[in-house]
């Protein structure tokens, strides 16, 4: 969608990457004093920038409670060095406690770009499964699935399609008259891949987590939405501690005790709300106050670093009183790679990226044409110094190829002060990006084995 002149297009050639901009228009916490145990790569260089609620992540992740995180791949193409970037995100999660789960999105492939699901079995296994055992991901905390034999997914989509409108979509995605119903359909769908891993049968209520670039973050706000719409309990900030709203729905009237007549049965109105006092009493409160006739329950003490834990003591309580009992998904947001020629990364052009399947020869031809920031001759580098911001090689060795900040440090003041020049910079490149696609050639070969564990 276009706000202001920052776009963030799920389907485009192109986006924004005004990132303090995109974070204060679409509402976005920044990363910044967020503090992690053990910080990724990613991480510590600011690459992951922003985030949704990813307090409710760590907090799961202090209590040794559980929490997931979902991802997914579209079957259409060869997966390239910015696809490595979100597995590497999610195999760091997977670290830190939270169990997996992927969406193999074949029914949107075979919608919109006409892969066949029997295709799209086939580039999803030989081509991403594999590297994501190549990469590190353990099969036993994985679950890797295909839209098109997941009922409860598509089942999910059409249940929440009803809380949006064609407004809704045409304001958060730039939908017209002239766009495919299939990409219509399919932010619906994916918003059932979001939300269905905390649904009983597939680990339960529990906060899930999804790392992606910053232009899909349309379909997270457009499923945080949905979600927050089934929601019967609203848990906000009140002027002294949180306050519990109730939200009566055509779905739930009978249950909150509201009558065909629109008459308000008391004793059920009651009943009500002392299953929302016990549940929030629980949690170990006991300055809570209920307010029946105002529809609140208040929670004085309560902060709003409480709000997670209570809002999931509620969303259990709607699940036993027949809701949905959806929460939310958290997010973390990534900046772009920069692709080799200076735009974005697409596997539809090979010249713009590395394929993790690329060879050692393939990937030095690359390299040596990609997009530099150094001057237009050595002498005026040695003067003025190159920009390693725009330099494609310094780029890949800080989001992909080097481990050590001190020398990726060490070498960005370098090429500033015009000591290191653009050849040598994609030289350095050159020889990381070597060792890392051979070393990953070499990983694919001894984890073939494990790439059916993935679907099981």
């Amino acid at each position: 969608m276009m706000n202001d002149d920052v776009t963030i297009d799920p389907w485009g050639s192109s986006q924004s990457t005004d990132y303090s901009r995109i974070i204060e228009k679409f509402g976005l916490s920044s990363m910044e004093g967020v503090t992690l145990d053990s910080p990724s790569r990613l991480h510590r260089r600011g690459v992951v920038f922003a985030h949704r609620d990813f307090d409710l992540i760590l907090e799961a992740k202090r209590l040794g409670s559980p929490f997931g995180v979902l991802t997914g791949l579209m079957p259409s193409g060869k997966m390239h060095l910015g696809h490595s970037m979100v597995i590497d995100q999610v195999k760091w999660f997977q670290e830190q406690g939270g169990d997996v789960t992927i969406a193999v999105a074949d029914l949107e492939s075979t919608a919109t770009r006409g892969i066949s699901l029997e295709e799209g079995r086939r580039i999803a296994s030989e081509e991403y499964v594999a590297n994501y055992a190549a990469l590190g991901l353990d099969p036993d905390k994985t679950t890797v699935y295909f839209q098109s034999q997941r009922n409860v997914v598509q089942k999910l989509g059409f249940q929440l399609g009803k809380r949006t409108n064609l407004s809704e979509l045409e304001a958060i995605y730039g939908f017209d008259g002239s766009t495919n119903l299939a990409h219509v359909q399919a932010p619906l769908v994916q918003a059932g891949d979001i939300l269905h891993p905390q649904l009983d049968e597939y680990g339960g209520l529990r906060p899930i987590v999804v790392p992606v670039g910053i232009d899909q973050d349309p379909h997270l706000r457009l499923t945080r939405g949905l979600a927050a719409k089934t929601n019967w309990f609203n848990v906000s900030d009140a002027k002294m501690g949180l306050q519990v709203g109730v939200s009566v729905q055509d779905d739930n009237a009978s249950v909150m005790g509201v009558e065909p007549s629109g008459r308000v049965n008391k004793d059920v109105q009651k009943q009500v709300f002392s299953r929302i006092v016990n549940a929030i009493s629980g949690l170990g409160y006991s300055d809570i106050m209920s307010n029946p006739k105002h529809g609140t329950v208040n929670i004085p003490s309560a902060t709003a670093k409480d709000k997670g834990a209570i809002r999931i003591a509620l969303l259990a309580l709607e699940r036993e009183m027949g809701g949905m009992g959806l929460l939310a998904p958290s997010s973390t947001y990534h900046r772009f790679a920069v692709g080799m020629t200076g735009d974005k990364m697409s596997s539809s052009k090979p010249k713009t990226t590395l394929f993790l399947g690329d060879d050692v020869a393939t990937a030095e031809k690359k390299i040596k044409k990609s997009f530099s920031g150094g001057q237009a001759t050595v002498e005026e580098h040695r003067r003025l110094g190159g920009d390693p911001d725009k330099d494609v090689a310094y780029q890949y060795m800080m989001y992909f190829f080097e481990e050590d900040d001190s020398f990726l440090e060490e070498i960005n003041q370098g090429y500033r002060a015009g000591k290191i020049l653009a050849g040598e910079m994609k030289q350095m490149c050159i020889e990381r990006a070597t060792e890392w696609l051979t070393n990953l050639s070499e990983k694919r070969d001894e984890t073939s084995h494990l790439v059916e564990k993935f679907f099981e």
